[in-house]
């Protein structure tokens, strides 16, 4: 016999004689003449055509002195395990966001900004209509206060002080729409 028996070789590479035979009805073992498993290739091929993870379920998840995953074959396991960890990272991150859209701390930054700018033009548009709509209110106040002070009928115009408060107003609108909203 030139290479190892099923049992030799599932002591070998410390997986199951039941794993031996699916392997071998697989196409993952390299077979000698004789029937007998090539260790050295049979162990290469197995690696570069099973899943490490598997691999790892397989022996329960650890090594012999349950020090850590550990992974026999010369495949390059440990860039499987980086993107494994990655995708499952990923995927974390992907429901922890979904869960925070549900319960609405979460909200849709598009929509966000339209409605920041959406509201700064209702305030924007009440505050430049505001003068005409006081301004002759204010007047007839005004007349009314300076002319108890004074004892003298005092008038002051609505379209004078119309103008005055439109000029204050539309200097304090120009100073605010220099802010600007950062979502970030």
């Amino acid at each position: 016999m030139e290479g190892l028996s099923e049992r030799a070789y599932a002591e070998h590479a410390r997986i199951s004689r039941g794993a031996v035979q699916k392997a071998r009805k697989t196409g993952r073992l390299v077979l000698f003449a004789d029937g007998s498993i090539n260790a050295a290739a049979s162990d290469a091929r197995r690696g570069a055509a099973t899943d490490p993870d598997q691999q790892m379920r397989s022996r329960g998840g650890f090594g012999a002195a349950n020090d850590g995953p550990t992974v026999s074959g010369s495949g390059d396991s440990s860039s499987y395990i980086k993107a494994r960890t990655a995708l499952t990272v990923y995927q974390a991150q992907e429901r922890q966001l979904s869960i925070q859209k549900k319960k609405g701390v979460l909200v849709d930054r598009t929509r966000a900004e339209t409605l920041v700018f959406r509201l700064a033009r209702q305030e924007r548009d009440l505050w430049v209509t505001w003068p005409t709509r006081v301004a002759a209110l204010m007047a007839a106040q005004l007349s009314a206060d300076m002319e108890k002070a004074s004892g003298k009928a005092v008038t002051i115009e609505t379209a004078t002080l119309q103008r005055v408060l439109e000029t204050h107003v539309r200097e304090q609108l120009d100073a605010l729409a220099d802010l600007r909203v950062s979502l970030e």
